[in-house]
């Protein structure tokens, strides 16, 4: 009995000895934080490192992810970091970071000195101690108030045959594009992480600098957290969620994807796992840091993943942003295209509507469907609008938005439904069509049929395309196809409709005529034949 007191009494002081050691460093480690300090400098003679006598760049703001600072007029930054910290700056007006050579921004720096956990696919490895100095090379470019950027939705390979399907479907077409820099709006890969490099060298060939937003495709499926979900993406391309300037516009990207693990189990005995859109308190501080630094009247454009209505904490960005005059944002992730108008029905409560724009996607719905004549899928979307990208164009605080289909004209804007041949008998209730892919709630539409008749409006009214369904039962009825098939029809947000006024018998062309908020208009025909 004696023993077993004795033993009792050693393992109870050793375990208050460790105990209080862990207190002690614990206590040590709050009384005396870590520091990330360095210089933001302009690197003349290209080698990314400072150098004395090197011009030194005051007033660049620098983030931990949270907190903001700007350098001072020695062009020094201090931030506090912990062993899960990335540091980066954001990219000043008339400046450009270092870029990779697959042209990726390079603006930060990993603090992870034990690494990434352990994962299906890799993430960091250790980085070791802190360095003494983490200096951030910058380079002096031109940025001019009127500028475009290239906006992919969704590329989403699942293996590399679907990367060749990118090279060839848009990244061959937009080879010597006078875009400044182009951004891939998450879902990046289809949760074959492994294809980040090889999808960044397709791309590289265009010749500018690439951001990329992470999407719920993007991240470690077999993450414990939110926190640990994003590791192979901040190891190919850095932070989750950062901010950069470009001529008078700043672009915040935000990482809206919340993983989470919950202590319920599924049947098979594992935990629930799944995401959601979310910012959470850390981003969001993030954020509000972000925008205190830029003017109320400058142009900010939010880059984002799934759109904006469906993020759970996206009231407390609202409230940031509602009386900025000049703010939009763009997302992807549901494989249609669309313009939404956020008014105060979701909560908003600025004077005006806020723009969000859900950005068409290269994959289309998934690369679907039936090969054309270069074994590409037609990947048409659910709402009948081509698989393609769009360009995002800035002229100080005006910005407009140019759809473009993959591998088509840019004069092609429109798909046009009617009927090869009407009896007189049936013209008046036979329906035109017309899906404006780039089309809102604020286009004007009108059809007329001849040179010398009258525009007709025609009706704004989302529904199923009816073209897309067409094929759509189509390619169903087919038994066994060597692609994969299409999804389901869904509504599409940019449809008008018309009747047939009276013709007489003969042959007869169709136009079409959009008109959007900018005034800026786009057309189609179509040939119809009168009995």
């Amino acid at each position: 009995m004696k023993r077993k007191i004795y033993i009792c009494t050693v393992v109870c002081g050793l375990l208050l000895v460790v105990a209080t050691r862990v207190a002690q460093l614990q206590s040590k480690s709050n009384a005396d934080p870590q520091f990330a300090v360095g210089i933001v400098f302009h690197d003349k003679n290209g080698n990314k490192k400072y150098e004395k006598g090197e011009p030194v760049l005051p007033n660049v703001r620098v983030s931990n992810g949270r907190d903001i600072v700007k350098t001072d007029q020695h062009g020094r930054y201090k931030l506090a970091v912990n062993d899960d910290t990335i540091v980066f700056i954001v990219k000043p007006r008339g400046w450009r970071t270092v870029l990779s050579d697959t042209r990726l921004p390079r603006f930060y720096y990993i603090h992870k000195p034990n690494g990434s956990p352990k994962l299906k696919y890799p993430g960091v490895k250790p980085t070791g101690p802190l360095p003494s100095s983490v200096d951030f090379p910058l380079y002096p470019q031109r940025e001019p108030e009127q500028f475009k950027a290239i906006l992919f939705g969704d590329p989403q390979p699942r293996n590399q045959k679907e990367v060749d399907y990118i090279a060839h479907d848009v990244v061959e077409e937009l080879v010597g594009t006078d875009a400044s820099f182009g951004v891939t709006l998450g879902d990046v890969v289809f949760d074959r992480l492994d294809l980040f490099e090889s999808q960044a060298r397709t791309i590289a060939l265009l010749g500018i600098p690439w951001y990329n937003v992470i999407g719920n495709h993007d991240i470690n499926l077999d993450a414990s957290s939110d926190q640990t979900s994003d590791e192979t993406f901040e190891r190919a391309f850095g932070p989750a969620y950062y901010s950069f300037d470009y001529g008078k516009v700043h672009f915040l990207v935000i990482d809206n994807i919340e993983w989470y693990v919950e202590d319920a189990k599924t049947k098979d005995g594992k935990k629930k796992r799944g995401y959601r859109g979310g910012l959470g308190q850390r981003q969001l501080e993030f954020i509000r840091n972000d925008l205190a630094l830029i003017p109320a009247k400058q142009m900010v454009v939010i880059l984002m993943h799934i759109p904006l209505t469906g993020v759970n904490d996206r009231h407390d960005l609202y409230r940031m942003i509602e009386k900025r005059p000049f703010c939009i944002s763009v997302s992807g992730h549901t494989h249609h295209h669309e313009h939404r108008y956020i008014t105060r029905k979701d909560g908003w409560r600025g004077p005006q509507p806020h723009h969000h724009i859900i950005n068409v996607t290269v994959s289309g719905s998934w690369w679907k469907g039936a090969p054309d004549e270069r074994k590409i899928p037609h990947a048409t979307m659910a709402d009948g609008a081509p698989n393609g990208y769009s360009i995002l164009s800035f002229d100080g605080t005006d910005y407009r938005l140019d759809f473009k289909a993959a591998g088509r004209s840019a004069e092609y804007q429109m798909n046009i439904h009617a009927p090869e041949l009407v009896s007189q008998k049936e013209l008046a209730k036979t329906t035109v069509t017309v899906n404006v892919f780039n089309g809102s709630e604020k286009s004007k539409v009108s059809m007329r049929i001849g040179k010398n008749s009258k525009w007709l409006t025609m009706k704004h009214s989302p529904g199923i395309d009816p073209l897309y369904r067409q094929v759509f039962e189509a390619e169903k009825k087919l038994k066994k196809k060597p692609w994969l098939s299409m999804s389901g029809p869904k509504t599409s947000p940019h449809l008008w409709k018309a009747n047939l006024p009276p013709l007489p018998a003969g042959t007869h062309l169709i136009e079409i005529r959009a008109i959007d908020e900018n005034d800026r208009s786009v057309s189609g025909k179509r040939i119809i034949r009168i009995k």
